[in-house]
């Protein structure tokens, strides 16, 4: 198992110059190594042989040590099979470990049974160490065992020389370093390769935020937008086709239909304003106005009544203590459904308006006669447009619901419904 682990600018910013520069040259070799695994593998069998192997290679019977003359010598050739029996697999140490390290143990074994000590014999540790850090950890428990049988075939082979303890103190040491390295650089890899995993699942779920706090606002501002326009564009329209009507038979109905277009119009232009200044980013902070509330509806009524519908409205239950966020829910749920009776039923139409509280409970009813003459009333009652969806997405903020249909003749009913009843972590009283 290898772990590609990348170091960046920002992992180093906290460190000192010298370990910086450490860790961006070992950035360098790591991808170097990756571009070309096999230079790696052969230089280290290359450093191996010319500080292990070569040595046995030129050392003459007159210059070996008291303990080589215990063993035999074999011929250079023999030896030279040895060695490269030894060193040579090193090359797929890291594509697969468990391959080198048996070919390498099987030599190791071959070449103590004949009674040949060779320094090349490290390249055994390498493999374990590469076994270790690489491999599959389910091999290691076996190749600890054929590591085990072939340091305790040593330690009797220099039993003449050092105590048969001595030696396999010693052997088993320097194979527990190399195991025990070779475990601690992959654990320190696997905590990297984890830690680097969580940070990119982490900036990945940032920008699922992000990007999904981005929807939410838009659609709040389109929301917002289709109240503020659709709502004002339809009393212009009403009050222009009226003035149109009444300019030849009542002039001064028309003056006047003219007059609340204007005023209308600035209102709407004003409401605009206010919204696109809180979108544009710009130094100077936009001049911001209370949000309508259930004290505004009055006025709502008198701008649709201006169009000629006939609004009568009442409330019910203590409506003016509710919090802002409630109150313009509420506002925006009557815009909406005064300007549909005003769009689909008409001028003529006569409109029963109710809020009331009850409880922890506010109900909205908005019901409307319908067209005079009890035609039908415009648009499909199955089409959905974005009024009322914008009025169920604000209904659902406060866990409640919005109904619209037909009602009694020709005319058309929404209700709204609203759960004023605090979160439960409220309740707790956790902050």
């Amino acid at each position: 198992m290898t772990t590609n682990v990348t170091v960046t600018s920002d992992d180093t910013a906290g460190m000192s110059p010298l370990v910086a520069r450490l860790a961006q040259v070992g950035q360098r070799l790591r991808q170097a190594d990756r571009a070309r695994p096999w230079v790696l593998d052969t230089a280290v069998v290359v450093v191996i042989f010319l500080m292990f192997c070569l040595p046995d290679l030129r050392d003459g019977d007159h210059d070996r040590h008291d303990i080589a003359l215990r063993f035999t010598r074999p011929p250079v050739a023999g030896m030279l099979a040895l060695q490269v029996g030894l060193v040579l697999p090193l090359l797929w140490r890291r594509r697969k470990p468990s391959v080198a390290f048996a070919v390498i143990a099987a030599v190791f074994l071959l070449q103590w049974s004949l009674g040949v000590a060779l320094r090349a014999d490290v390249a055994l540790l390498v493999a374990l160490y590469s076994l270790t850090l690489h491999g599959e950890l389910r091999r290691l428990p076996w190749a600890c065992a054929a590591m085990a049988g072939g340091l305790a075939l040593v330690a009797v082979g220099v039993s003449s020389v050092v105590s048969v303890w001595d030696a396999l103190f010693f052997l088993f040491s320097t194979a527990i370093a190399a195991v025990a390295v070779g475990l601690a650089v992959r654990i320190r890899r696997a905590q990297l390769a984890g830690l680097r995993e969580r940070a990119a699942r982490l900036e990945i779920e940032r920008d699922q935020r992000s990007r999904l706090a981005t929807a939410t606002e838009r659609t709040r501002v389109a929301r917002e937008m289709h109240d503020i326009v659709g709502h004002n564009l339809a009393v212009m329209v009403t009050l222009a086709d009226a003035g149109t009507y009444a300019s030849d038979i009542a002039p001064d109905r028309s003056k006047e239909a003219l007059q609340l277009i204007g005023e209308t119009g600035r209102q709407a232009l004003g409401e605009l304003r206010r919204m696109l200044g809180v979108l544009r980013e710009e130094a100077d902070a936009p001049a911001f106005r209370p949000q309508p509330g259930i004290g505004d509806i009055d006025a709502l009524c008198n701008r649709i009544r201006a169009a000629g519908p006939d609004i009568a409205y009442r409330t019910g239950g203590d409506v003016e203590v509710l919090d802002s966020g409630v109150q313009l829910t509420v506002y925006r749920i009557v815009q909406e459904a005064l300007t549909n009776s005003l769009k689909h039923a008409g001028a003529d139409t006569r409109v029963r308006l109710a809020v009331t509280k009850e409880g922890t409970r506010l109900r909205i009813r908005v019901q409307d006669t319908g067209p005079p003459g009890g035609s039908a009333r415009a648009g499909s009652p199955h089409e959905e447009g974005h009024g009322l969806v914008g009025m169920r997405e604000r209904a659902a903020l406060y866990g409640g619901s919005v109904v619209a249909g037909p009602g009694p003749g020709a005319g058309w009913t929404v209700q709204a419904t609203l759960d004023l009843a605090p979160l439960p972590a409220a309740e707790g009283g956790t902050p």
